[in-house]
């Protein structure tokens, strides 16, 4: 029996093959993609008159690494499906088999490539997608939905936050949060002007965020010259709500990789549910053997129909596969984030289950 590994000129061919489409396949439908994106973004903009089309363009152009990552499972399935009917319709796999190449033989090299593909969007591409998409969201936020300056930090020592008051700008910062009440514990806030002057000082045990309120009890003010002054009960207006601050330090989409261990010990710390968070960075560990399965499930499709003499109908059955399995994520990921079903099964499920299923259908098609 022919054995295929990584010095072997078919392993080469193969792999070569199927890393040319999956990228070629790429760069048209990120192109399609954006330019979509692209058009919805000038839509938004249309609006207002003092953003020029150069800005959009730099927005696209940061946008570019997420939507990559974000189309990349599909691009996979859709890449292994052209390169098996390549190889069909070119008569490659008849010889393949002729030549004593068991599926498996033929499948590795496709396999192995799909699954460093997901490494690499991963370990490179999610963290750069990161960094870009956090300067689009603060392009987007300032250009397109005109909101304030209001800033979330979340560090080993607590909670910080800036936000906009009418004479110029508080700073928040809080040691520890409570959930899901979100009452803040060892309170302090800082107030400046426009020019960054210091106005005053406000410490608390514990505040809430009500109603457009920060409402904080036994409360101390602290300005210049004056002796401090104690309230029972002291609120602040504010444009936040709870659910701008969730979204603000909490947006997996804004966090590479390698930043998120850290960021779910902090948020774990601090309080927090980094349900989100956790369920995002299992899902990327994930990615690599989701890719895998995709070549799986397209080698199930193309193998099956190339038997019974199809061209073209399982191109169409792969696709329609793809899309279940995305819808299937979506639902997994749903149920994972309200704590309906543990994060490992949320995130690994699709990958595992798409592999037993393409095992067993080629462990059938090949016995058979």
């Amino acid at each position: 029996m022919t054995k295929i590994g990584p010095n072997c000129v078919l392993f080469s061919y193969l792999a070569r093959r199927y890393a040319i489409n999956f990228f070629g396949l790429l760069a048209i439908l990120l192109g399609v993609v954006a330019l979509f994106d692209f058009i919805e973004l000038f839509r938004r903009a249309s609006k207002y008159d003092d953003i020029a089309i150069g800005i959009l363009l730099k927005m696209e152009g940061m946008r570019l690494p997420e939507l990559s990552a974000t189309i990349a499972p599909f691009t996979i399935l859709f890449a292994a499906l052209f390169t098996f009917w390549q190889l069909a319709r070119r008569h490659e796999l008849v010889v393949l088999r002729a030549a004593g190449i068991s599926v498996w033989q033929f499948l590795y090299p496709l396999i192995l490539t799909s699954f460093a593909v997901g490494l690499l969007c991963v370990m490179i591409l999610d963290p750069v997608g990161a960094v870009f998409y956090g300067r689009y969201d603060e392009l987007n936020k300032s250009l397109l939905k005109r909101e304030n300056t209001n800033v979330v930090a979340l560090v080993d020592e607590g909670m910080w936050l800036r936000q906009e008051t009418e004479s110029g700008y508080a700073i928040l910062h809080a040691a520890k949060i409570e959930m899901p009440e979100w009452r803040l514990h060892q309170v302090m806030m800082l107030f400046f002007d426009s020019k960054d002057n210091y106005l005053k000082r406000i410490d608390a045990p514990s505040a809430l965020l009500k109603n457009h309120n920060w409402v904080f009890r036994d409360a101390v003010t602290n300005r210049n010259g004056t002796a401090p002054l104690k309230q029972k009960l002291y609120q602040m207006n504010t444009p936040l709500t709870l659910k701008d601050i969730e979204e603000s330090f909490s947006s997996p989409e804004t966090m590479g990789f390698w930043a998120l261990p850290s960021m779910i010990k902090t948020m774990e710390m601090t309080g927090f549910d980094a349900t989100r968070i956790r369920l995002h960075f299992q899902e990327l560990l994930a990615q690599p053997f989701l890719f895998a399965a995709m070549v799986l499930l397209a080698a199930c499709v193309s193998l099956r129909q190339s038997r019974q003499g199809g061209s073209f109908h399982f191109i169409v059955i792969g696709v329609i596969g793809g899309f279940v399995i995305f819808f299937f994520s979506n639902f997994l990921h749903a149920l994972g984030i309200s704590h309906q079903l543990p994060i490992f099964l949320a995130a690994w499920s699709p990958a595992l289950l798409a592999t037993l299923l393409g095992v067993t259908i080629l462990l059938s098609l090949e016995d058979g």
